[in-house]
Order: C-alpha cells, then structure tokens, then sequence
C-alpha cells in the first residue's frame, strides 16, 4: 500500500478561478498527484500524493501554470 504524502506551497499572483484551474490542471498531472487543492485567499495549494510526489515536478508545474512559489 502507497503511503499518502502532502505537501503545501504558498504560490504569488493566484486571484481567480482562472488561477485554481490553471493550477490544478498541471499540478494534477505529476506523477502520484491523487488531490489538488488550491486556496486563493491563503494563496496555498496543497498538494496530496499516493506515494512519493516529486518537489521540483510540483514547482515546475506551478510555474508552467504562469505563477510563483514563494516557498
């Protein structure tokens, strides 16, 4: 059984809904993503992986995204 890992990054220029699924789609795309959530207000997106999750693979996605971890 996969060990369930999660991970929180604060990301810079989120504002709309536009963000949270432009975010979650790439996010949701890295290999034992299982759950994105993405929070406006906090600016934080939590990550949630069946198994490992990559740190830079999460980075490198929210960058492809067009935002910035701050973290």
């Amino acid at each position: 059984m996969a060990t369930t890992t999660t991970a929180v990054y604060e990301v810079d220029g989120m504002s709309c809904g536009h963000c949270v699924n432009a975010i979650t789609k790439e996010v949701t795309g890295v290999a034992n993503v299982s759950d994105v959530k993405v929070d406006l207000e906090s600016r934080k997106v939590t990550v949630t992986g069946e198994g490992p999750v990559e740190d830079a693979a999460v980075r490198a996605a929210i960058d492809e995204a067009g935002y910035e971890v701050r973290n």
